[in-house]
């Protein structure tokens, strides 16, 4: 059996090879990532992000197990998939499994896979090969796949792009919140979690948020919710999974499905054309030597940025035609 039959068969080994395949860019991704393509759409993507020490390893552990355990009370089978982006090891280029070693209670559920993944010098928050990782859990059959960047802080604004859902985490720590919300990091929230409230100046914290969100609110049908958590001791993580479901509801309306599943394919488009542009680009355009003589080209004054990136362009359209 080919790695995609056994794939479609439900081997887990399967999957953890592919996603080997699609991290490291391998030479069948051309075969392997349509094919995925054309099995998902199901999934529903839950993104989790903000600065470092929140506690998003920790809300992700417990909104997991939530999700699983109250399936089973039904009963309805429901697959977790798991992306958790790591910073790269400085030495190998690997993740440093943090992520993974918090979440070490999840391993007794059959129905939640993990995965970690290294930034590999991405610096949206984000490994660069994301989005087709969680299309390969989806395609596995994955119901709910959450994804927690790394928490670089403000410049993880390309979740919003892999995600239905992105879910901003801050504890009261976290500063002037009126000025949080002006930062990027702050717009692409459809919900906001305030770690930790059990911590002084928590309620004071919470309701600066919402005071802030006002004028987004009178903006949107969307009611950009804040809820209170202790993720640690299990506090408002029920509340939390209402909250994700009531976006997930709204997205899905009739007078929003359209657009939202336009923008969908808007986005893959987009993210597959940079992706495959960039990489056509370096192989053929921009090899080593070339880019060697394009750099000594501007130390000589003979050219600058600019028209060189004109240049690679012009070969572009030539190449078309």
């Amino acid at each position: 059996m080919s790695i995609l039959d056994r794939f479609f068969n439900g081997d887990k080994l399967a999957l953890a090879k592919i996603i080997s395949h699609i991290e490291n860019r391998g030479d069948e991704l051309s075969r392997l990532l349509p094919a995925l393509y054309s099995k998902s759409g199901d999934a529903y993507r839950i993104g989790m992000t903000g600065p470092p020490g929140v506690g998003k390893s920790t809300l992700v552990d417990k909104l997991a197990e939530l999700y699983v355990v109250d399936s089973q009370k039904v009963p309805t089978h429901l697959g977790i998939g798991i992306i958790a982006v790591d910073p790269s090891s400085p030495f190998t280029g690997g993740a440093l499994l943090g992520d993974r070693i918090r979440m070490q209670n999840l391993t007794k559920y059959d129905d939640i896979f993990i995965r970690s993944m290294a930034t590999r010098g991405s610096s949206g928050g984000l490994a660069a090969s994301t989005s087709d990782v969680a299309m390969a859990m989806d395609a596995f059959g994955k119901d709910i796949i959450l994804i927690e960047t790394v928490g670089v802080g403000q410049v993880e604004l390309d979740i919003a792009d892999s995600c239905d859902t992105t879910v901003v985490v801050l504890v009261p720590e976290s500063g002037d919140s009126v000025q949080a919300l002006k930062a990027g990091l702050m717009e692409i929230a459809d919900i906001f979690v305030v770690n930790k409230s059990d911590r002084d100046g928590a309620d004071y914290f919470a309701l600066d948020i919402n005071m802030a969100l006002d004028t987004k609110r009178n903006n949107s049908e969307w009611n950009y919710p804040v809820v209170n958590t202790q993720a640690i001791n299990d506090v408002g993580i029920d509340e939390l999974k209402d909250a994700i479901a009531g976006h997930r509801k709204f997205l899905t309306s009739e007078e929003n499905a359209d657009l939202y599943r336009r923008q969908k394919i808007k986005t893959d488009l987009n993210r597959i054309l940079d992706m495959e542009l960039k990489a056509y680009i370096s192989e053929y355009l921009l090899t080593q030597n070339n880019l060697d003589n394009y750099i000594d080209s501007v130390l000589n004054g003979e050219n600058n940025p600019y028209e060189i990136t004109k240049e690679i362009i012009q070969s572009l359209n030539q190449d078309k035609s």
